[in-house]
């Protein structure tokens, strides 16, 4: 979308953005029953990050340099990834790999100029072989479904410009309404590249990120 193009509009999109997975990853650590059923993968850090996930997706957005569109379709593709892979919800200890590697991945396929794996893996604070693992991982966790078709992307930005309009400028994202972040764990990925289907699919996929 051209808003994406504004200056003002992207620092909100990742404020948002970290927000709202900065709750599913809480919600997610806190849901014990699910920790059971919880697979132990690539992404996962033997203890959280201390850096939180504003900042780091901060750092990502300042050093990355890729075109505002990536950071839709990677929120797309983290949304495909959590619906493939259920028994791998994000959370506190997998978050902050999963930014890096979706909008490293989102930035090859999307952009015609883009770094190579170790400039990303510097960004990310991780090594070059470990990113290198990381994207390999992804890939086959998405199955390689990485086209994001214009109707799919429009409904990622409609709601995503939703949510931001509905939250007051000086309001701190992180002191947010519960009522309004309530909503957008429980809807913000029930989206499917076919819009059609979104109502019948709707009670399945709030069931996977949006725990």
């Amino acid at each position: 979308m051209a808003e994406l193009e504004n200056p003002s509009v992207m620092p909100k999109v990742v404020a948002f953005l970290s927000s709202l997975l900065k709750r599913v990853a809480e919600s997610n650590d806190h849901n014990q029953q699910q920790l059971l059923h919880q697979k132990i993968s690539v992404f996962h850090g033997l203890t959280r990050p201390t850096i939180s996930i504003q900042s780091y997706l901060e750092r990502i957005f300042k050093y990355a340099n890729c075109s505002p569109s990536c950071y839709i379709v990677a929120y797309v593709y983290l949304d495909r990834f959590t619906q493939r892979q259920p028994s791998l919800p994000i959370n506190s200890f997998n978050v902050h790999r999963l930014l890096i590697t979706s909008v490293m991945v989102a930035a090859k396929f999307m952009d015609d100029m883009y770094y190579n794996n170790a400039y990303y893996a510097k960004v990310g604070g991780i090594t070059t072989i470990e990113m290198n693992f990381l994207e390999v991982d992804f890939l086959f966790g998405l199955g390689f479904h990485l086209n994001v078709t214009p109707g799919t992307f429009q409904a990622y930005c409609a709601h995503l410009q939703k949510e931001m309009l509905m939250m007051q400028p000086q309001l701190d994202f992180e002191n947010s309404s519960s009522l309004s972040l309530g909503k957008s764990l429980k809807t913000h990925l029930c989206f499917n590249d076919d819009e059609s289907s979104h109502q019948n699919q709707q009670q399945q996929q709030q069931q996977q990120l949006a725990v």
